[in-house]
């Protein structure tokens, strides 16, 4: 069965032609690739090469009897039982720079969930770089709790950042699934608003 929406045709066409690439199946990742799949994106390139440990489960869209298996696998479930006529394309596999936009450069656009600073630096300067006409977004600041409306997004032309300049390190702060949610949502949020109206940096 494919997913119900009452969503117009017309929405429903354009959700279901995109394809989305989302770097990185951590909190980030795995809860943004979730929601686009509930609002009914035709096709994901899923990019990770970790597996599931118990303290993912805090804030990561898996589950106690996934725990041990690759992320990349276990996300296909999950999204699979919210609408089997997916299209997702799995890369189990480390980004190393120099390659980093090589998976990514059929992709409407990019979503950037990596987990350490320098990783995500390099993977926004690569791709924006290299796959300049694609739409890229990233996030900054998803530790933490509460004072949750300093966030918002910062866009220079085709790249997206939804920050948060309050929110601690992640290596001093708390990760907690409230946080990490939200910063997930805004960036599935902004995705799909390109989709639907269009990249407004094809029109300044």
């Amino acid at each position: 069965m494919n997913l119900e929406t009452n969503y117009p045709d017309n929405i429903k066409e354009k959700l279901k032609l995109a394809c989305i690439g989302i770097a990185g199946l951590g909190g980030l990742g795995s809860n943004s690739a979730a929601s686009l799949t509930r609002v009914g994106i035709g096709k994901l390139i899923l990019v990770d090469f970790d597996k599931i440990e118990k303290t993912n489960l805090n804030r990561q869209y898996y589950f106690q009897d996934q725990v041990g298996k690759f992320k990349t696998e276990a996300l296909q479930e999950n999204l699979l039982r919210i609408n089997p006529e997916i299209n997702l394309e799995l890369h189990k596999i480390k980004l190393e720079p120099g390659s980093m936009s090589d998976l990514f450069k059929n992709a409407d656009i990019v979503i950037e969930a990596l987990d350490t600073a320098e990783i995500k630096a390099q993977f926004i300067e690569e791709v924006h770089s290299i796959l300049h006409h694609i739409p890229l977004i990233a996030a900054s600041g998803a530790a933490g709790y509460g004072n949750s409306d300093t966030i918002f997004t910062k866009q220079l032309g085709n790249l997206y950042i939804v920050y948060n300049p309050e929110a601690p390190s992640s290596d001093e702060g708390l990760l907690l699934a409230p946080r990490v949610s939200i910063m997930a949502n805004w960036e599935a949020d902004i995705a799909i608003k390109i989709i639907l109206d269009g990249n407004d940096a094809n029109h300044s």
